[in-house]
């Protein structure tokens, strides 16, 4: 048998032949445990999420992911991919089985293990490669990139970096925004295997030596952004507040009492007021209510407008509301109104990101075929057009609601428009009590530090929390609970890498992956050819 065939497969020398793979009896050898690996990797990549603060299991969890995938073909590499994908992503998403059953879950963790296993065929190529942990990290991004945009318009929940909001790594995100953190906790669990692997063997002290920088590296390019990070008030600082009403029950039946859900929220302010009368607490600048607080349009529904104008007028500042509003033709407007105690309604946002299968059905009549609870959303939502920032008080407040917190796009655009603060208001109570709340709450960590701004996050039902530029969380409020937050804020207009660069880190790490891609056909090309 030729050298070529029983050389180690991916042992990364220089033009070797691609290897021809073991008998039909070994191909199966030690597949059990491979299978284990994968499923277990991506288990404890999701204990690496919130609400556990145990980020630090991320490297590790890839650093088994890459011990299944390195030296393995395309087709076992994608096999592998879903394995870890549904261990990872299925006790991740298990909150969109809340008030509608296993299907859209399963059908949700599914389509995204199959991307994940796309991810990893790509992985698994260029693991043949010298260095391969910097290709293989550069692949895991591309692999987030696309699920970040397809299908229908993506789903990045699950990114590396939004399991980051603890870690030290962290700081990454402002330098380079998700991608690049993505890419440094990816980079550091393959060079922390790749390290393992070769680091007993004296032959091969170059490899153990670029295997250790790889899963060093992310660590210092962490510790040298530090700088980046900063909570000082550049432009001095205002008083703000969130309103947390509450909803009479949770899941999807909630929206049966609108009335009450708004009756909720001016109530909490209209005792908001009072607090601040008494002294008791300092009086807002400004106040941000949650999505959907008046799911009753207040254009068309005049009690609706009395009872949000009577609760701002009250308070005495202006007051952000998260409304839905009904015109006559064409979809629903996921909108924050901007409500002025003296002018009534002045400005609005509508939501651009707008969630498929919650809040717009694609393919409905074949979806209808697996659930009828499509049939809940009778009227789908349209997608604005441009970036929310509202004039409260002075301050320049920037709306992202609820979904788009999850899009690098949608956060910066506002950033770029020239927000002091951004808001994310959010509604939750479809979800209960399931760990979802805290998922998106990392995200907003992560985007506090990403463009070194206070992220203000009003949810109906909670957690409702004030976040600092450094991603620090000063208050928080209790699940379903009446409760409001005022908090003291630093005005901050200073443009972080991150935020100067958008997509540029992205771009730069989907090149690097196509160049690791590329030679590894290259690679093939010339094997065959010398074969």
């Amino acid at each position: 048998m030729s050298s070529s065939i029983t050389a180690e497969p991916g042992s990364g020398t220089a033009g070797e032949a691609e290897p021809a793979g073991p008998a039909p009896a070994a191909a199966w050898k030690g597949w059990p445990l491979r299978v284990a690996l994968a499923v277990g990797s991506g288990a404890l990549l999701y204990l690496s999420f919130p609400p556990r603060p145990l980020w630090w299991l991320a490297p590790f969890a890839l650093a088994l992911l890459g011990a299944c995938l390195r030296g393995r073909r395309a087709r076992a590499g994608f096999g592998l991919g879903v394995l870890h994908g549904l261990g990872f992503l299925l006790p991740l998403l298990i909150w969109t089985s809340e008030g509608v059953g296993p299907v859209p879950w399963l059908a949700l963790a599914l389509l995204e293990a199959l991307l994940i296993g796309l991810t990893c065929l790509g992985i698994s190529l260029v693991s043949r490669l010298p260095a391969w942990p910097l290709w293989g990290a550069a692949v895991w991004v591309a692999g987030e990139a696309l699920r970040a945009r397809a299908p229908f318009g993506g789903f990045p929940w699950g990114k590396l970096a939004f399991g980051q909001a603890d870690g030290v790594f962290l700081p990454l995100a402002a330098l380079g925004g998700t991608p690049l953190l993505s890419f440094a906790v990816a980079l550091c669990g393959f060079g922390l295997y790749e390290a393992l692997r070769v680091g007993a063997d004296t032959r091969r002290a170059t490899a153990a030596l670029l295997a250790a920088t790889a899963a060093v590296a992310p660590l210092a390019g962490a510790l040298a952004s530090r700088p980046l990070v900063s909570d000082a008030a550049e432009e001095g600082t205002e008083v703000a507040a969130v309103v947390q009403g509450n909803v009479p029950r949770a899941g999807f039946d909630f929206n049966a009492q609108r009335r009450a859900v708004l009756d909720n929220h001016a109530n909490r302010t209209l005792q908001l007021a009072a607090d601040v009368k008494a002294g008791r607490v300092p009086k807002p600048d400004f106040v941000v209510w949650p999505e959907n607080s008046s799911d009753i349009d207040p254009y068309t529904q005049p009690d609706a407008y009395e009872v949000i104008d009577k609760a701002v007028k009250a308070i005495g500042v202006p007051v952000a509301i998260g409304s839905v509003l009904e015109p006559q033709t064409g979809p629903l407007r996921n909108t924050m109104i901007l409500w002025d105690p003296v002018k009534g309604p002045v400005d609005t946002y509508d939501k651009r990101k707008i969630q498929p299968f919650g809040e717009r059905i694609p393919m409905r009549s074949f979806v209808r075929l697996f659930s009828a609870d499509v049939d809940r959303v009778q009227r789908d939502f349209g997608p604005g057009k441009e970036p929310g920032v509202f004039a409260m008080a002075g301050s320049a407040v920037g709306m992202v609601t609820c979904f788009e917190a999850a899009f690098d796009d949608a956060v910066r655009s506002t950033v770029q428009d020239g927000a002091q603060v951004i808001a994310v208001p959010s509604n939750n109570a479809t979800f209960g009590r399931s760990q979802m709340t805290y998922q998106q709450l990392a995200m907003d960590r992560v985007r506090a530090v990403e463009h070194s701004r206070t992220v203000l996050v009003p949810v109906t039902s909670g957690v409702s929390a004030v976040i600092r530029p450094d991603g620090q969380i000063v208050q928080e409020t209790k699940m379903f609970t009446a409760d409001a937050l005022v908090a003291e804020i630093p005005l901050r207009s200073t443009q972080t890498p991150a935020t100067r660069f958008g997509p540029l880190p992205e771009y730069v790490l989907l090149l690097v992956a196509a160049g690791g891609l590329g030679w590894t056909l290259a690679r093939r090309i010339r094997s065959r050819r010398a074969a």
